[in-house]
């Protein structure tokens, strides 16, 4: 190949810099008279926030078009000439954000840049509470979506292999108790799908093969610490409270849980708030209820979990305390007197009978 002329070189490379001069001069003019227009100002004083949605993959012009047709800019070309004076393209995260009309375009451009995701609403879930009562939360922040909610949990079929669960069973146990971010609009299925996986993340595999060394499934793993959930009031109880069923289990013994009755006198969909779910005081005619949740009539676990259990309260059925005991009687603190027999049991429910009359 012939090499060019020096010359030609030179005139060559000087033509590349003044066009290159020209494209960012031409550019900071275009700006700059934007700005001088008023075209990098607020469309509006209005300041409704407004849903704006940035795609995947979408590029800063594409962005600017978009923002000046939903009318939170005054010029998609000013939004972009911004976005390369600022160096930020790369950084116009895909997401939905909050905006209004009363934003200057500089403002948006920081907003995005910024990754200002919209969020949702702050939904906490306490440890012990069941289905029902989650439902009902969330049909007081949008109606329906309770609904939608139970429906999923009581349908649940996709969920159905990573649980291990048989024909029937719902998800009750298994909506870890968090906070969660959660859109209305979204729904109630969503929210499941998300307290599963975090059920599933929390209560790991190390947790699960701990409770299967102690001859427990993953379901009745769940069962028996929603029971402890419901009797402890103490963190450093659980593992006790969990031992004294295992002992229980053992040898064959009814476990007693009252929190069991108290779930079996209100089944699973009861209709609306306000209705007792965990009734205070249980009689002797609530204790011989006719449920497969009833632990004073029949042995063994009940049906299945009664509440969402808290990661204490899986890690005690996981590793419960060495202890002989089997009986235990609440106090009024809510801490609990152990027994390893049954008169050391009844002489205890006295002594606490008597200082609390």
């Amino acid at each position: 190949m012939k090499r060019l002329p020096a010359i030609l070189v030179a005139l060559a490379l000087c033509g590349c810099v003044a066009v290159g001069a020209y494209w960012v001069v031409g550019h900071a003019l275009e700006l700059a008279h934007g700005t001088l227009t008023g075209l990098d100002g607020p469309v509006s004083d209005d300041s409704t926030p407004v849903t704006f949605t940035v795609e995947p993959g979408q590029s800063a012009a594409r962005i600017g078009e978009a923002l000046q047709a939903q009318g939170l800019v005054r010029s998609a070309q000013v939004f972009r000439l911004l976005v390369e004076q600022e160096g930020v393209g790369n950084r116009l995260a895909a997401g939905e954000y909050e905006l209004s009309p009363s934003m200057s375009t500089r403002e948006v451009v920081a907003a995005l840049a910024g990754g200002r995701v919209r969020r949702g609403l702050s939904v906490t879930v306490p440890e012990g509470w069941r289905a029902e009562e989650i439902a009902w939360k969330l049909n007081a922040i949008a109606p329906g979506s309770g609904d939608d909610f139970l429906g999923a949990v009581y349908d649940p079929a996709g969920y159905a292999a990573d649980l291990d669960l048989p024909a029937g069973a719902s998800l009750e146990g298994f909506l870890f108790p968090d906070t969660y971010e959660w859109r209305p609009q979204d729904g109630g299925k969503a929210l499941v799908g998300r307290m599963v996986n975090e059920f599933l993340r929390k209560f790991d595999a190390r947790r699960r093969d701990k409770a299967s060394a102690h001859g427990l499934s993953l379901r009745d793993a769940v069962t028996l610490a929603s029971i402890v959930e419901r009797e402890a009031v103490l963190p450093e109880e659980r593992p006790l409270i969990a031992a004294v069923y295992y002992n229980r289990l053992a040898l064959d013994m009814p476990l007693q849980a009252d929190p069991t009755v108290q779930y079996a006198l209100a089944e699973p969909e009861v209709p609306a708030p306000g209705e007792a779910l965990w009734k205070r005081d249980l009689s002797l005619d609530d204790l011989d209820v006719a449920s497969s949740y009833n632990t004073y009539r029949h042995k063994g676990l009940p049906a299945g979990p009664i509440c969402s259990p808290g990661l204490a309260s899986l890690d005690a059925v996981a590793e419960p305390a060495s202890t002989d005991a089997l009986y235990f009687v609440a106090r009024a603190d809510g801490s609990h007197v152990f027994a390893r027999t049954l008169d050391e049991h009844l002489a205890n429910v006295r002594r606490e009978q008597a200082s609390n009359p």
